[in-house]
């Protein structure tokens, strides 16, 4: 059995295609169901973040796997398989393996070395449940993002997609001293967003969610002004910024909505949308007065600011290659003791199955002579499990090795 994964990211698809496979928190049991009821999958992790969608999977066989994979990526986005195939990245064994490194130390994030992806990637795994091959690859991948952020200063200075997105509306007015915000959305960008403008200098803070009562807990956390969605053109009509960043699978304010604002107003409006799939319409871009920022913009700008970190990549980059080799090495005994455990003991069951079976037939014999024979069959068991153990001892660590124990396990139903 192979490791595989397969997925898409802000690298190999534009932000439309990226929105329209993304996973809703919602909807992520039921899409975790779809692809656990594949025949060819036999564990599965879901990552799915404003930067990425990520299958990862133990699979029967690589081909059907992955077309499962494809089918599944087609109905979340409602698009034939054509359209966005071409896209879709796939990764197998020691590629999936580095891959998820790279994901989880921050060397694959728009914002090289953003904080947010380890709870991510955390939340994804205690979601799936994953069994024993993809457990021990998601909590080592853990490990390796702890050490990168710990060792090196990869996470210095704009550290996630939130802090970016005040940063980038800081740049855009000069400063967000004295200003108005309102942030729109209270999951872990929308908390994230707060923190960073406390430490920005706004004069005022305005929150806003459909669920009322977490609006209400973040302001109060915070001292800032809740506002109930049916108030939200109001307020828009008198802040200088909106940060957007919820959950909702859908747009949540259409150009018109946005039209009737810019109506009320003044001044003009900043809007950043860090939300995947996109809170904000495209189209309100158009519209005079309204400057709209997306992910696009934030990665844009995240991108020229990182020289100050760049350095730090080449000490990150070792430390995957040292716990590729140390996950390895823990693949190896993961790989071997048990299976060797596991194919002694059915041996002997067999072995002692069998004198039991020809008690009778040796009831003539002496209780030396008994105990030869018991001894002949150990050492036949013996010599039978010795050239499968050093084979597989010698294959330990390997793709080879990893598939050499699958096929014992299966082949003595271990």
């Amino acid at each position: 059995m192979s490791i595989v994964a397969v997925g898409v990211d802000h690298r190999s698809a534009p932000l439309s295609l990226l929105e329209r496979m993304t996973v809703p928190a919602a909807g992520l049991d039921k899409a975790l169901h779809e692809l656990g009821s594949s025949d060819h999958l036999s564990e599965v992790v879901l990552i799915s973040t404003c930067n990425r969608t990520e299958v990862y999977a133990v699979c029967e066989g690589f081909h059907p796997a992955v077309d499962d994979i494809h089918r599944f990526f087609s109905s979340l986005s409602g698009l034939p398989m054509y359209r966005f195939v071409e896209t879709l990245v796939t990764r197998i064994d020691d590629e999936a393996v580095h891959h998820l490194f790279r994901v989880t130390a921050g060397l694959e994030s728009a914002v090289v070395g953003e904080s947010e992806i380890l709870g991510q990637v955390r939340e994804a795994m205690m979601r799936a449940a994953p069994g024993p091959r993809l457990d021990a690859l998601f909590r080592h991948a853990l490990e390796v993002g702890k050490r990168a952020r710990t060792e090196t200063a990869i996470a210095r200075g704009t550290a996630s997609v939130s802090h970016a997105a005040v940063q980038l509306a800081e740049a855009q007015l000069g400063s967000l001293v004295g200003r108005s915000v309102l942030v729109l959305g209270t999951g872990e960008i929308g908390v994230s967003m707060t923190t960073a403008l406390q430490h920005a200098g706004v004069g005022e803070v305005l929150v806003a969610n459909r669920t009322r009562q977490k609006a209400a807990a973040l302001a109060a956390r915070i001292q800032a002004t809740t506002v109930p969605l049916h108030e939200l053109p109001s307020a828009l009509a008198r802040v200088d910024v909106l940060l957007t960043a919820t959950s909702s699978a859908e747009i949540v304010l259409g150009v018109d909505d946005l039209a009737a604002v810019m109506a009320l107003r003044q001044a003009p409006l900043l809007v950043v949308d860090a939300a995947m799939p996109r809170d904000v319409d495209p189209a309100a871009a158009s519209l005079d007065g309204l400057t709209l920022l997306d992910l696009d913009a934030i990665r844009t700008f995240v991108e020229a600011g990182l020289s100050s970190r760049r350095a730090e990549i080449t000490s990150v980059e070792a430390i995957v290659r040292d716990e590729l080799d140390r996950f390895a090495a823990g693949a190896s005994a993961r790989q071997v003791a048990p299976v060797v455990t596991a194919l002694r003991a059915q041996l002997e069951l067999i072995r002692s199955a069998e004198l039991a079976r020809y008690d009778s037939r040796l009831s003539g014999l002496t209780d030396e002579q008994r105990e030869a024979v018991a001894a002949l069959t150990r050492q036949l068991v013996g010599k039978i499990a010795h050239e499968p153990t050093v084979r597989l001892k010698e294959a330990a660590g390997t793709i080879r090795g990893q598939r050499m124990a699958d096929a014992l396990r299966t082949l003595f139903d271990l």
